[in-house]
């Protein structure tokens, strides 16, 4: 799970923890943080629900089924998992809120309404704080229910483990120090449009400033080396290769551009490749300039990567 800090609410039904945790996730998300919810239910949600392809499968005899869309993944296995069995699968969120749960052992925060008659489930000192609408003596943080950036902030302060986030909610380098040292890749693209004189120039090599494919070579390969320098939460790493090449495409008038970017490192390669193929740009643009104003850089993606934690991607173009 990496260490990614995990906050429980915990009441009986009625006391609106849907409502709340839907609020508090609006704000993280303000922050930039990344979110995971977990919800202990019992009753079938619609995937599952006869008719449909997750059901078909599962009556057909599949332990596990997952569905998958443009939008969203569902997993759906045939047996009951426990809460850290879920939290081990859980990789790419900066914090995880759970919803249920009530006698695990993670964090959690108590919610009692006396609006609705439902009280705490435990004694107040069981929570990291309580949210409430009426009074409680208690040396236990207490929130009011329309209270969200208090409780936010809370959460903040009490989640030391934030992958991005320092107790204050500010961004802080991430710590690689025990991560194991692995062979890592990147490789990222961008194209340059141009018109079709600017595109007669590069290829004939008429521009005045020089050779614009070598020159934007090199920068590229500049640009990679000199990340961390640029984006502020990179970390210095020792690149061990970097392939840069950019080829013309005369029937989209561009200059394509890839990079490719290796390491031994405890960290990914991710953003030396794409900052090689957006020096690599700008530096097509700084060329071309004097001949031409209007050309558009696009198309700065990802297309794979290969180490670490997160596993292996790939871009389906």
């Amino acid at each position: 799970m990496d260490n990614i800090p995990v906050i429980g609410f915990a009441a009986y039904s009625g006391t609106g923890k849907t409502t709340l945790i839907e609020k508090i996730v609006i704000r993280l998300k303000s922050l930039g943080v990344r979110v995971a919810v977990i919800k202990h239910d019992g009753h079938r949600f619609e995937i599952d629900h006869e008719g449909k392809d997750s059901y078909r499968y599962a009556k057909a005899g599949a332990e596990v089924t997952v569905i998958n869309s443009e939008e969203k993944t569902a997993c759906i296995e045939q047996r009951t998992l426990t809460l850290d069995d879920i939290l081990k699968n859980i990789h790419s969120v900066d914090i995880i809120l759970v919803e249920g749960y009530k006698h695990s052992n993670v964090k959690q925060i108590g919610l009692s309404r006396k609006a609705c008659g439902k009280g705490l489930v435990h004694s107040p000192e069981r929570y990291i704080a309580i949210v409430t609408d009426e009074d409680i003596v208690t040396d236990t943080p207490i929130f009011t229910f329309e209270d969200i950036e208090g409780i936010t902030e809370f959460i903040m302060q009490n989640t030391q483990d934030f992958t991005h986030f320092n107790a204050e909610g500010r961004a802080r380098m991430v710590n690689v120090g025990e991560k194991d040292i692995t062979h890592r890749t990147a490789v990222a693209a961008a194209r340059v449009l141009v018109n079709a004189g600017t595109f007669d120039l590069i290829k004939t090599g008429g521009m005045k400033k020089g050779d614009v494919l070598t020159v934007a070579q090199i920068a590229g390969i500049m640009g990679a080396k000199r990340t961390p320098d640029i984006i502020p939460m990179c970390h210095p790493i020792p690149v061990s290769g970097i392939d840069l090449s950019l080829s013309l495409d005369e029937q989209r008038l561009c200059v394509n551009i890839t990079a490719t970017v290796s390491c031994d490192g405890k960290t990914g390669v991710e953003m030396e490749a794409l900052t090689a193929v957006s020096a690599a740009a700008l530096t097509v643009y700084d060329m071309c300039k004097a001949v031409q104003k209007d050309m558009v850089i696009s198309d700065i993606r990802l297309l794979s990567k290969t180490g670490g934690v997160h596993g292996d991607f790939t871009r389906e173009e």
